[in-house]
């Protein structure tokens, strides 16, 4: 029996994630989180669900999102009761009605649209988000897309599954930046030109999607600093840096910028890393600390951030 398919790797990753023994430190238990995600099957599902009674909301933001990103429909039920989690935090909640996006299933629909209404904005806007881009997964406008031989309409140039394929037909930089601005679009538009930028990769197209850090939508921010740490331009630096700086900035905004930032993993980010690791806000603090394991892994030539299967089994 290979490791893969060895039962006994997704329980010690599941005593590794859920940290069991008590004492795993947040960095390995993310680590153990990536390689479940790559294993990406039912046990591996159900031991990432186990963490949502966890106490780190960044953890549990973190495993909607693999979740989201593991396409497993088995997932689906989890996802639906963490978004209607009134206790849960509102990053959470986000984080899992954005998964169930990213799944796909129209089944999702009649869970995902009556929270387009709700009073918490980020909420509201990303099961908007969520019900189009389910919407347009299975729409005649992504079949015409493919047929015009845009495949880049599915696919993401970094193997993520994102809230919105790129938009299409447009190579202008200043105009994708005036669509990625403008308030009075559709947000699942902005959004199109948004991931449009980001593949186009340059400074350019970077110093236009930092313009985004100002917009009013927090939600809108948040994945601004999720794409910078994609690109992993360090260009995008000083604007990731002014926004986790800005202590009156929401949490999910600023993490995001941590953990873009380690991924960017250039010397000046070394040190506001480890300033912010001091933070008061905790699901900013422990960002940093993950982001400072991911600034590590970036400078260290390792393979993969996911923990190696030989080190699980041995």
């Amino acid at each position: 029996m290979t490791a893969r398919r060895d039962p006994q790797v997704v329980a010690k990753l599941d005593d590794i994630l859920n940290n069991k023994s008590g004492d795993v430190p947040l960095h390995e238990r993310f680590r153990a989180l990536f390689t479940l995600k790559s294993l990406g099957d039912e046990r591996s599902v159900d031991a990432i669900a186990k963490g949502f009674s966890d106490e780190s909301a960044l953890l549990k933001h973190e495993l909607a999102y693999v979740l989201g990103q593991m396409k497993n429909a088995y997932a689906l039920s989890t996802l639906a009761k963490v978004l209607a989690d009134e206790e849960q935090d509102p990053m959470v909640r986000h984080e899992a009605a954005e998964a169930m996006g990213a799944i796909g299933h129209e089944s999702s629909l009649p869970i995902l649209e009556p929270f387009v209404s709700h009073p918490v904005k980020v909420i509201a806007e990303t099961c908007e988000l969520a019900v189009e881009r389910i919407k347009y997964e299975n729409s005649e406008a992504k079949k015409q897309e493919l047929a015009a031989g845009e495949s880049r309409a599915t696919k993401s140039l970094y193997a993520s599954v994102d809230p919105a394929p790129p938009a299409i037909g447009i190579e202008d930089t200043a105009t994708l930046g005036s669509i990625l601005l403008d308030p009075s679009r559709p947000l699942f538009e902005r959004y199109r030109a948004m991931f449009a930028l980001r593949n186009i990769g340059t400074e350019e197209a970077v110093l236009e999607l930092a313009k985004g850090l100002k917009d009013d939508s927090a939600l809108f921010r948040h994945e601004i600093a999720y794409v910078f740490g994609q690109l992993q331009h360090p260009a995008s630096v000083p604007a990731l840096v002014e926004s986790l700086s800005e202590t009156s900035e929401m949490g999910m905004v600023r993490h995001e910028c941590a953990e873009a930032l380690g991924s960017i993993a250039t010397p000046d980010c070394l040190p506001v890393l480890r300033k912010f690791a001091q933070d008061p806000e905790r699901v900013v603090r422990e960002s940093c600390i993950v982001a400072l394991d991911m600034f590590d892994y970036e400078n260290s030539g390792e393979l993969q951030y996911a923990k190696p299967l030989d080190e699980v089994t041995a």
